[in-house]
């Protein structure tokens, strides 16, 4: 079974678009776990046994770990092996380099934590994204037209007669296949997205931005259509409460989200 099939499964198994983001940090973790490594473990693997139910994936955001080197990356480690095995793993590292740096890169991400997915950055271009597609089952999410407001500093500049976000897309469509690529559009671009979905129709998009960064659920989705997307929601979803109910809080959050989502 390759990624597109799995995330698909994943999709439908859990009936959900729901893909919850594991951006666990120390400084806003609840009262009742402790402020270390051990804490930030607890902390995960409750949120995840509180959500499996209402989720399709998990977008664990490797910065919040490797700022803490070797205990760091164990901690890492260990979240991804808590993960259901039906559920699908994105590894948020937003890599982006060229030749043996993208193959070490693209090992790390595959054979070491085991991710089913990885975001990368295309900006070096065709030569920084071909190493991870030579791992046929994974897939790689490639950077088009990012939530964040400065997005508009280069993703909108016109080249060649048309926004740079859609050369990217259109450019690096022609490397891979939906099996193994999609693509990262922010929930903050409706408009943009019915654009996007002309050229990549049968891709899987992994849409952030809703919730904390004010992306619009109805107006993404109906942009969308019926085509194949998750969701990602980090911290409207784990940081729901700082009391210890936190895991329950986080498990509404996430129903809640699954629901709307499903309308």
């Amino acid at each position: 079974m390759n990624s597109y099939e799995k995330l698909t499964n994943a999709v439908v198994t859990s009936n959900s678009l729901l893909c919850v983001g594991l951006d666990s940090d120390i400084a806003r973790m609840p009262e009742s776990i402790e402020k270390n490594m051990d804490g930030i473990l607890d902390f995960n693997i409750r949120i995840i046994e509180a959500t499996a139910a209402y989720t399709a994936a998990y977008k664990i955001n490797f910065a919040f770990y490797e700022q803490y080197g070797t205990p760091g990356f164990e901690i890492l480690k260990k979240t991804i092996e808590t993960v259901p095995t039906d559920k699908f793993i994105i590894a948020d590292a937003k890599r982006g380099d060229i030749g043996n740096t993208s193959k070490s890169y693209a090992k790390s991400a595959f054979e070491y934590f085991n991710a089913d997915a990885l975001t990368v950055n295309p900006y070096m271009g065709s030569d920084s994204l071909k190493p991870f597609l030579e791992y046929e089952d994974k897939m790689i999410f490639i950077l088009a037209l990012t939530s964040n407001p400065g997005s508009a500093d280069f993703q909108h500049l016109i080249s060649d007669g048309e926004p740079l976000y859609i050369n990217v897309i259109k450019k690096t469509s022609t490397y891979g296949n939906k099996n193994n690529s999609g693509y990262v559009v922010g929930a903050t671009h409706p408009e943009e997205l019915s654009r996007i979905r002309e050229i990549i129709p049968e891709h899987f998009l992994l849409i952030p931005g809703i919730g904390t960064q004010g992306g619009d659920a109805k107006s993404i989705l109906q942009a969308n259509g019926d085509k194949p997307a998750i969701i990602n929601v980090s911290r409207d979803i784990i940081y729901q409460s700082s009391l210890d109910i936190f895991a329950e809080a986080a498990a509404g959050r996430a129903k809640y989200y699954q629901e709307l989502f499903n309308e």
